[in-house]
């Protein structure tokens, strides 16, 4: 999700211990560094100043990566790292500790207090790392995830292969518990125990020439009605139903139009909620993309092709008890390489730690299709 860039480092540098007015200075000059560079000759003399800090400087470093962008960021580090250098002996795990255990922290901040936690002292870290295995830090889940993993595999436990699986969102490690689990006798229904929505119903294709798809107002976005036809990029189209057994519940939109470009298409889902709760949909997808929750926008992104991951977006909602539609717009720009192809995505509906909210609706997981066997020629 978009990050707020609310003023918080200027607040926090009048807040936290005082700063000397040349590295409160320095830290404010790195921060105005521009996506194109700008600013870079002031922040090159700023990094110098910074690096001068005493070990309890890297705490106000950290404050500020949470509102830095990605120029300024590699300047904070760097100076933090030049810090630690000179300081190791007298690093801060105590307040490095508590910044680790805030949340809304940058995850890279983070990461980096958890990295000078490790240098200072690396069992105080191991002993950390051992509770996040909910962190919404992805790298630090996964360094989670992968203490687990060796556990279960050294002492061949079926049981924190599950652990392990519960908490995994990158694809090797959830394979590895998978594999081990299945291998063991155990059924994975990997759509279900993810919460992935495989049933569809879809509609397109729109136009999307130079990209005004985007923010072109078509008829699902005004009326869902299933039964009707409306004008779409090369003729009329209509509502049709549409199904994944993907594992990791990819919905193929190149499935039910072919390999388009310039097009928009619309998926529309219902999900019944058993209560009404706080939850969160969690989309993967490399395309331009919009997202309602009955009826009301929830978020979007007008990117393509930035890659995607599980869980690549985390968007809080508050479902309704009963029946919550979902209307997901999905973009596919002009680009004709072939790592543009790809137009698809995959939703899941969870609680903040991950774990799924499944539908009072949900259908059973579809299955994949057994290939095809060719008849076997008969010899002359």
């Amino acid at each position: 999700m978009k990050k707020l860039t609310t003023p918080r480092v200027l607040v926090l540098l009048c807040l936290c211990s005082p700063l000397s007015a040349d590295i409160d200075s320095a830290i404010k000059a790195i921060l105005e560094v521009d996506s194109e560079g700008r600013g870079n000759v002031a922040a090159s003399k700023a990094w110098q100043e910074l690096s001068k800090g005493d070990a309890g400087t890297i705490i106000e470093i950290l404050h500020a990566l949470d509102d830095a962008n990605s120029l300024a960021a590699n300047w904070l580090r760097s100076s933090i790292d030049a810090i630690a250098q000179k300081h190791q002996a007298k690093l801060p795990v105590a307040q490095l500790q508590k910044f680790l255990a805030d949340h809304t922290h940058n995850p890279n901040a983070r990461r980096l207090a958890y990295e000078l936690i490790r240098q200072a002292n690396p069992k105080t870290a191991d002993k950390l790392i051992a509770g996040m295995l909910n962190d919404p830090s992805v790298e630090l889940r996964r360094d989670a995830v992968q203490r687990v993993l060796n556990k279960a595999e050294s002492k061949n436990s079926t049981a924190l292969y599950q652990q392990a699986l519960e908490a995994a969102r990158d694809i090797d490690q959830i394979n590895q518990a998978k594999n081990a689990l299945t291998k063991a006798g155990e059924k994975v229904d990997l759509p279900r125990h993810f919460g992935f929505l495989m049933h569809w119903k879809v509609i397109g294709p729109f136009d999307n020439t130079g990209r005004n798809g985007f923010a072109t107002v078509y008829p699902p976005e005004k009326e869902i009605n299933f039964n009707k036809s409306y004008k779409g990029k090369s003729g009329d189209v209509k509502w049709s139903d549409h199904k994944t057994a993907d594992i990791y519940g990819m919905v193929d939109i190149n499935e039910p139009y072919g390999h388009l470009k310039e097009v928009v298409a619309y998926a529309h889902h219902t999900y019944q909620s058993p209560e009404a709760r706080p939850a969160e949909i969690r989309l993967g997808c490399k395309n331009a993309w919009k997202i309602w929750l009955n009826g009301k926008l929830v978020f979007e992104r007008d990117e393509y092709h930035r890659g995607m991951r599980i869980d690549q977006y985390t968007l809080p909602i508050h479902l309704k008890k009963g029946a919550n539609t979902i209307l997901i717009k999905l973009c596919q720009n002009e680009q004709k390489e072939s790592w543009t192809d790809q137009w698809q995505f995959q939703l899941r509906i969870c609680d903040s730690t991950g774990t799924a909210i499944l539908a009072d609706n949900r259908q059973p997981t579809p299955q994949p299709k057994a290939p095809t066997r060719r008849p076997k020629k008969k010899r002359g």
